[in-house]
């Protein structure tokens, strides 16, 4: 029995859209088993209990990639990552799902190697990176192939994710973006994530609050929130560092 844990995880973190990442202190586990049977899966609901499931799909596509058939498997898992709420819970079913087909297996690929596979199945690296790697990354992917780079992060400060009872849809949240930015929106937002960097390994409060700004994703995304205003005030008169949209929201993150 093999038992992977993988973190929950906010992206963009303001200005850096589709690139900056930062793992949180709330998991999933998965065990794996092999077995004689059929596939077996426990602990999710009824609805994800059968081949369809992302945790499944991920093994089974990283076994192909090892070359090791799978007679029967049975999954087990402990969900503390809500879904559909910006917290990266794609990202850890899927790093589930091939870290743990790569371990049951003997499968001996690097971790670089399953970061590859796990973001060719999720479609992007920013929640990726640090559901494998930890900590605050950065990411881009050249040619097919996803590269990352960590950075430190000041014990200062403190994230607390505001999550609400409601979904978002990442799909129906990126149709809202237009396809085309001003010059100055994006030298904006570049210049802010290259500052913010080190001010969050410094833990620079000032500059933090200065750079988490963004002219890109959330002015089009915070309308699918319910009562976004509301709460960015309420933060902010309780002495808020920094507030953004976790992912493509509705989770919304303060420092």
């Amino acid at each position: 029995m093999i038992r992977i844990t993988v973190p929950a995880s906010t992206a963009n973190i303001g200005p850096g859209f589709d690139t900056l990442g930062l793992a949180l202190n709330m998991y999933n586990a998965y065990e794996f088993e092999e077995t004689d049977g059929e596939l077996t899966i426990e602990g999710c609901p009824d609805l994800y209990k059968n081949s369809n499931n992302l945790v499944y799909k991920s093994f089974i596509k990283t076994a192909e990639i090892i070359g090791k058939d799978v007679k029967g498997l049975k999954i087990s898992v402990k969900a503390d990552i809500p879904v559909s709420r910006g917290l990266g819970s794609s990202s850890a079913c899927i790093a589930g799902g091939v870290f743990g087909a790569n371990a049951l297996l003997k499968g001996g690929l690097s971790k670089n190697e399953l970061f590859k596979i796990a973001v060719n199945i999720e479609g992007h690296p920013d929640n990726m990176a640090p559901a494998v790697y930890g900590g605050l990354t950065a990411s881009i992917v050249e040619e097919g192939t996803p590269y990352c780079t960590n950075y430190g992060i000041s014990d200062k400060l403190q994230f607390c994710a505001l999550i609400p009872d409601f979904e978002t849809s990442t799909c129906e949240a990126r149709k809202l973006l237009p396809e085309l930015v001003a010059f100055k929106d994006a030298v904006f937002n570049i210049s802010r994530t290259a500052v913010l960097l080190k001010a969050l390994e410094e833990g620079n409060t000032e500059i933090i609050r200065l750079s988490l700004k963004d002219r890109l994703h959330q002015s089009y995304r915070k309308t699918l929130i319910h009562e976004y205003e509301k709460v960015r005030e309420i933060c902010e008169g309780n002495d808020s560092l920094a507030f953004f949209i976790s992912g493509s929201g509705p989770t919304l993150m303060n420092i």
